[in-house]
């Protein structure tokens, strides 16, 4: 009974809830988020740097998360870049006296607090030609007001950014009488317009007054109440606000660090001074609004403008809306051409009679058209997610929970959906699905809670992504030494499935090939693997069978494959050189050098080998029928089968416990390429011993599986934001629903990009040779125009 009750509901579920039905109910979804955000950007402003300077929350007790948009954390030589010959000034109290420290102490971490403390203090970086002053004005009064006068005047330079605020020397002094609130207003009203004028040309910011812990206080600061600063901030806001006459030149007021003292000055040493990490957070703060539109971080989106179209975005915008239209006119055509083919009424029995011609064939023009025009939406889709300034993004942050209680919620979707194999052979086409199926959602959960913060997770996506490598090196192995097919044909087809998305987001998003390393990684080991098999002399199976002196053949090969990895991975000059030449320095070149394509193929430099070698091992031992694959049977003898299943578990806990206790990321990684292998070769075994575990497999888990590389790919833009660095947010203040709706849209937008490849790749790469030549010298002529294109982009952007 529980068995046809669960196989009930899996199919009461399949059938209400169908992968077509889940792709209209996307598309409602991204259509009606689109409306939402873009009358919120219209009806209530779409300025980031107001969001960052105003609202936002803690993630953790250190992390501040701005509202809306993604902080950059800056280096000391990104800061130093940004404010080059650049002059700032603090005016204030103690308050503004610590901001200013920790200000510049992300340009000097060597500052030490050493200065006057009632008095003016200099700072200069002569390296970049900065320089930062501390001016002490506890008070706004006439004196501070003479100093702001002076840089209005001509004959004075202006600072480029001024940083005011003050207010608790005067409810101390004056003992917090509402006679020096009433002189306090009409101080900043004389001085509003002065910093109105300076705002025209330089950026003013007026830092409100951060809440004091009342009970800290000592017994001569008693009178500085949360209720008076309350009432001095009210009026430094309303008096500012009101004096602004142009939008470009107001002064910006600096609210958001009430917010992060509200959550942190209990932590404070007196009560009314902020912890060192509250006020570093304002620092950084206060370097993103000035630096992220001249520096243009990937992770800054706040204070960032929308980029413009580069020349090929244009283009590709063109050739996708002249591909929708085309869909239309020629769909209009054809349904008009075939309305004869309607239902219509038998005269004599009176009941409507289905037509004699179902629905032709579509065309092969109107394929390729509909292909592009369903990919055009989609790609809009992308450029609004990760370019545009429409929807909002928010930084990672991890928590242990973040990620382990996902990984709970797949393992029990993936175990509810358990069926029979249809074949039981060992890695067969559902098991690896399976495989990539699971992998593929651990390492998306693994990239959005931000996990590769904590080593020992780091290193198991590790083996993850490896193993996705081994796959390549068993799979392409097993197909040519099986099949002996080298033609084109297979070449082709292969190489259009891995890079055709990637080659569509270069030109839609503006990014480089190797951006997204996986797939030129996957591809240049494909050429690998099909370079080793295809030299003279071709050994297959098939001429092994005939003579075993073809298997020493083949291991000759594979060793000379080992030696030239072994070599390439301790000489990168040499790998550099090979991959410096045009044209595939165009495609290996990440900012201007092959330095991270050189790391990323040393991180997994022998895991295909790996896979080759067990594919040729695994055929050898099926040929000679020295495995049992039987429904049911262990792969081996009882008493062998139990010795390596033990061996198996031992080696990968072994493995499990060595990189858990991982201390530094840079040794492990050295030792990843030679003992992954280990982890890899465990699980298969684990997975494939037993008979009754080889015969079933998670049909949830292999349906994500068959679209793992879209999965990959897709998460760049859709899922996370900011090229991976941030999370994309659709629906803000509610992350586990975000998460929930981006995750559905995200998931359909794949299968659908996978569905489009493989129509394209029917189109694209015949079999016929003679028109298979003619397309491939169409694709060189697109590449040719791509490569011009791309020149002249880069000339003018020079």
């Amino acid at each position: 009974m529980a068995a046809l009750a669960y196989t009930g509901g899996k199919r009461e579920i399949n059938y209400y809830f169908s992968v077509r039905s889940a792709k209209a109910l996307a598309l409602g979804a991204v259509l009606l988020l689109t409306a939402c955000h873009a009358a919120s950007r219209r009806y209530r402003g779409g300025d980031t740097c107001e969001y960052l300077l105003s609202s936002g929350r803690f993630l953790g007790e250190k992390v501040w998360q701005p509202h809306s948009c993604m902080m950059h954390k800056y280096k000391n030589s990104e800061a130093k870049n940004c404010l080059v010959d650049k002059h700032v000034v603090f005016i204030g109290d103690s308050r503004i006296r610590q901001l200013f420290y920790s200000f510049i102490k992300l340009i000097n971490p060597q500052v030490k607090e050493e200065g006057i403390k009632h008095g003016n203090i200099p700072f200069e970086d002569k390296s970049a030609s900065i320089k930062v002053d501390f001016l002490w004005y506890p008070e706004v009064n006439g004196s501070m007001r003479q100093r702001i006068k002076s840089w209005t005047e001509g004959s004075v330079a202006k600072p480029h950014i001024i940083v005011v605020g003050a207010a608790t020397w005067s409810i101390k002094i004056h003992n917090g009488s509402n006679e020096a609130l009433a002189q306090y207003k009409i101080n900043i009203t004389s001085i509003a317009p002065l910093l109105e004028k300076l705002a025209i040309s330089s950026d003013v910011y007026w830092v409100l007054q951060d809440p004091v812990y009342e009970d800290m206080l000592s017994e001569n600061r008693k009178m500085i109440t949360n209720e008076k600063i309350d009432a001095y901030n009210e009026a430094a806001v309303r008096i500012l606000n009101s004096s602004s006459r142009n939008s470009k030149a107001k002064v910006k007021v600096f609210s958001v660090s009430k917010l992060i003292a509200q959550e942190t000055i209990m932590k404070s040493a007196d009560g009314l001074h902020l912890p060192e990490s509250s006020r570093d957070t304002n620092a950084m703060i206060l370097m993103n609004v000035y630096c992220n539109k001249i520096m243009k971080p990937i992770d800054g989106s706040c204070c960032q403008p929308q980029p413009p179209l580069t020349l090929i975005q244009k283009i590709a915008f063109c050739f996708f809306t002249l591909s929708i239209i085309g869909y239309l006119i020629i769909s209009l055509i054809h349904r008009n051409h075939y309305r004869k083919n309607k239902s219509c009424t038998d005269l004599e029995s009176g009941e409507e009679k289905k037509p004699a011609i179902s629905t032709p064939n579509i065309s092969t023009l109107e394929m390729l058209l509909q292909c592009f025009c369903k990919l055009g939406l989609i790609m809009t889709y992308f450029y609004l997610c990760d370019r545009a300034n429409l929807f909002m993004k928010e930084n990672k942050f991890y928590t242990h929970s973040s990620f382990f209680i996902p990984i709970v919620y797949i393992l029990v979707l993936g175990v509810f959906y358990t069926e029979n194999t249809k074949e039981t052979k060992v890695l067969n086409r559902e098991q690896t699905d399976e495989w990539k199926g699971w992998m593929q959602l651990v390492i998306l959960i693994y990239h959005i809670s931000g996990a590769s913060t904590f080593l020992p997770v780091y290193m198991h996506i590790r083996v993850l992504v490896a193993a996705y490598l081994f796959q390549t090196g068993y799979g392409h192995f097993s197909y040519f030494w099986i099949k002996g097919d080298f033609g084109v044909y297979r070449v082709c087809q292969v190489l259009f499935r891995l890079n055709f998305l990637v080659v569509v987001l270069c030109i839609v998003m503006d990014r480089p090939y190797q951006f997204y390393y996986f797939v030129p990684l996957v591809t240049v080991w494909f050429m690998i693997i099909y370079a080793t098999l295809a030299v003279w002399p071709q050994i297959v199976q098939k001429k092994a069978n005939g003579n075993c002196l073809w298997h020493f053949g083949l291991l000759l090969k594979l060793i000379c494959l080992l030696t030239c990895i072994y070599f390439l991975s301790y000489s990168q000059g040499a790998f550099e050189k090979i991959f410096s030449f045009w044209p595939l320095s165009k495609c290996f070149e990440l900012n201007g050098n092959v330095y991270e394509w050189w790391f990323r193929w040393k991180l997994d430099r022998y895991v295909v080998f790996h896979g080759m070698l067990f594919a040729f091992i695994y055929l050898a031992l099926q040929k000679r029928q020295m495995i049992s694959e039987g429904k049911g049977d262990p792969l081996f003898s009882n008493r062998v089968s139990n010795v390596l299943l033990f061996i198996s578990i031992v080696s990968f806990l072994t493995y499990s416990i060595w990189a858990s206790s991982c201390k530094n990321k840079t040794e492990c990684n050295e030792l990843h390429p030679s003992v992954s292998v280990v982890q890899i070769l465990a699980f298969i075994l684990i997975r494939n011993i037993p008979g009754y575990v080889r015969s079933v497999y998670s049909s949830f888990f292999a349906w994500f599986g068959k679209i793992s590389l879209e999965l990959f790919i897709c998460q760049y833009h859709i899922w996370l934001a900011a090229d991976t660095k941030g999370i994309l947010v659709l629906i803000p203040g509610y992350p586990m629903f975000n998460v929930l709706v981006s995750t559905f849209i995200f998931v359909c937008v794949a299968h659908e990009i996978s569905q489009i490849t493989n129509d394209l790749a029917q189109i694209v790469v015949p079999k016929d040779n003679s028109t298979l030549l003619k397309r491939l010298l169409c694709i060189a002529g697109f590449f040719s125009g791509l490569h011009f294109f791309s020149a002249m982009q880069d000339q003018s952007r020079h």
